[in-house]
């Protein structure tokens, strides 16, 4: 079993599994209403759309989470100004922002001396290198995450299957479909130092999607969502040690994998019962 307890006998491989599994509480917790709700276009344009702000934060010497915040408000105030002025679904209001956005962060870092390795960072992420102020933004962002969600739970469950049936009962959907953006907001600028910003959309919807298969209760499915995404993160920093790969998409892409082992598992199984 050296294998498996060897790598973690590191700091450095407990502090990233340890950022590992608070970002995965985040993004559990909160893609859960994300696959619940048909929101994952609108989950991976968000993971795209804060590229401009942590560029100009890059560029211009200031706090990283700061530059993914503005960026995700004016991507948020983007894509309500599209959709409302121009009378087009939100679907092409949310493309035409993921793709703007995302160009925009790649040309505002192109103007950056170490261009190449800084967008590697931040699109890819790098776990083994995060310290302990990020733990502690991670910490806190997986406390209001949790507190959120509890405090949200009938509004948001209602919302994800009747909105009109939510304003009917007074439960607001306009302000829980607020609070949910920016709790998606929340989970994507506080994890991209983790997984970066285009892997980050793995762990936000793969655990949550593979949850589903399982189980049909909705705080059992963020249970589950959370245990699964832990597996993921433990597992692909296992494979980063031993293969040598990157740590960031080894994560991300195991828990895709999960995501295809279950839904498979879960075919042979009722093809066996019927």
């Amino acid at each position: 079993m050296s294998w498996l307890t060897e790598p973690f006998s590191n700091d450095f491989m407990v502090q990233a599994l340890l950022a590992g599994v608070l970002a995965v509480v985040t993004t559990s917790l909160i893609g859960t209403w994300v696959v619940l709700r048909g929101l994952s276009f609108m989950g991976d344009a968000m993971a795209h759309g804060v590229l401009p702000g942590i560029a100009l934060a890059f560029v211009w010497g200031f706090d990283l989470t700061v530059g993914a915040v503005l960026s995700a408000l004016v991507m948020i105030a983007g894509i309500q100004y599209v959709h409302r002025r121009a009378r087009l679904s939100e679907d092409t209001a949310i493309g035409l922002l993921f793709v703007g956005m995302l160009a925009l962060g790649v040309i505002i870092m192109s103007r950056a001396q170490s261009f190449a390795g800084s967008l590697t960072g931040f699109l890819f992420g790098n776990i083994l290198a995060v310290g302990r102020s990020d733990l502690l933004i991670q910490a806190v962002a997986a406390g209001v995450t949790a507190l959120a969600v509890a405090v949200f739970y009938r509004p948001f469950l209602v919302l994800s299957f009747n909105e009109d049936k939510a304003e009917v009962l007074g439960l607001r959907p306009r302000i829980a479909h607020s609070v949910m953006l920016a709790l998606l907001t929340l989970a994507i600028v506080t994890s991209f130092r983790v997984v970066g910003n285009l892997l980050v959309f793995g762990l936000l919807v793969a655990p949550a999607a593979s949850a589903s298969l399982i189980v049909r209760r909705v705080p059992t499915m963020m249970i589950t969502a959370v245990v699964i995404g832990i597996a993921t993160v433990a597992g692909g920093l296992l494979l980063t040690w031993h293969a040598d790969t990157a740590a960031g998409a080894s994560i991300a892409g195991a828990s895709v994998a999960v995501f295809f082992v279950v839904l498979i598992t879960r075919q042979i199984v009722e093809a066996v019962r019927r």
